[in-house]
């Protein structure tokens, strides 16, 4: 038998082994089609769309993030647009799922299927990560911003007849964080981020298809929208116009327009001009009873 004192340090181990094994398994890449990606023209690991786990470590909200790194749907910036937001969200109590979609040279509709197969892929485990499968968003940044708020414009409910039980549940996000994001292809980066995605000389009406703004309604989720008023990459009217018709929808909405800072920033950290806008983000998932 162990004495007393050893048996609270032994169980003190075991604990502590558990949740550092949980914390290591969590930031596990994770295959959203464990079996290959429908329309995977390889097998490498930009074939093979996944998401990476970040729960929190303490406090808990119930409240679940995807996120969407940006880099114009030809490269993702998983950093300062993945793995940092996923911390600051965990420090807030809210459970974070980095999205690792297909860029160039695929085209969608193959970017949109991954984004709503991460959705219910994180739906359907909901329970598994502590977060209630009504409270889940998307938080998206530039040409990831365009993919968030088509999932929140694109989404549909599942399909029940499906084989995998995964496809039955809804892609719809609960809520939208929109950061300087490409919503139509004004400016340059917003320009490349299209033809990446769909392809040099695409068809107008795909395009308009995809301006995300001609598709907002009643039913799209809330939206908080950041941006810059000096950003030649992608330009602010992107979220102006998200906004505007946000606003004739009757959808709630929350707007940010900073008169400098560029693109890119994340966070904002490194950039005394934007840096108070994670604390507006923060004030408004906890006006919204999220945080």
């Amino acid at each position: 038998m162990f004495p007393k004192v050893t048996k609270s340090i032994f169980a003190f181990l075991i604990v502590y082994l558990w949740v550092s094994v949980l914390i290591a398994q969590s930031q596990t890449p994770t295959p959203l089609w464990p079996g290959g990606a429908p329309g995977a023209r390889g097998t490498t690991d930009s074939d093979n769309p996944k998401i990476t786990i970040y729960l929190p470590k303490e406090r808990n909200t119930g409240t679940g993030v995807l996120i969407f790194p940006g880099g114009s749907y030809a490269f993702l910036a998983m950093d300062h647009e993945g793995r940092q937001i996923a911390e600051w969200l965990n420090n807030l109590g809210v459970a974070a799922f980095v999205v690792q979609y297909r860029v160039a040279p695929y085209h969608h509709p193959v970017e949109i299927n991954d984004a709503k197969r991460a959705m219910r892929y994180v739906r359907w485990h909901a329970t598994e990560y502590k977060i209630a499968p009504e409270r889940i968003g998307v938080w998206g940044f530039s040409a990831g911003g365009h993919l968030a708020s088509t999932l929140g414009t694109h989404y549909d409910y599942g399909d029940p007849s499906s084989p995998d039980p995964i496809e039955s549940v809804s892609s719809r996000p609960d809520f939208m964080v929109l950061a300087y994001p490409v919503i139509d292809p004004l400016a340059s980066a917003a320009k490349d981020s299209f033809d990446n995605l769909l392809g040099k000389g695409a068809d107008p009406a795909l395009v308009r298809e995809l301006s995300n703004d001609l598709h907002v309604n009643a039913q799209t989720p809330p939206t908080f929208l950041m941006a810059a008023g000096d950003d030649q990459a992608v330009s602010p009217e992107c979220a102006l116009n998200f906004y505007s018709a946000l606003l004739k929808a009757g959808v709630p909405a929350e707007l940010h327009i900073y008169e400098s800072g560029g693109h890119g920033f994340g966070l904002g950290s490194t950039n005394p001009r934007v840096s108070s806008w994670s604390q507006r983000l923060a004030e408004w998932l906890r006006d919204r009873g999220l945080l």
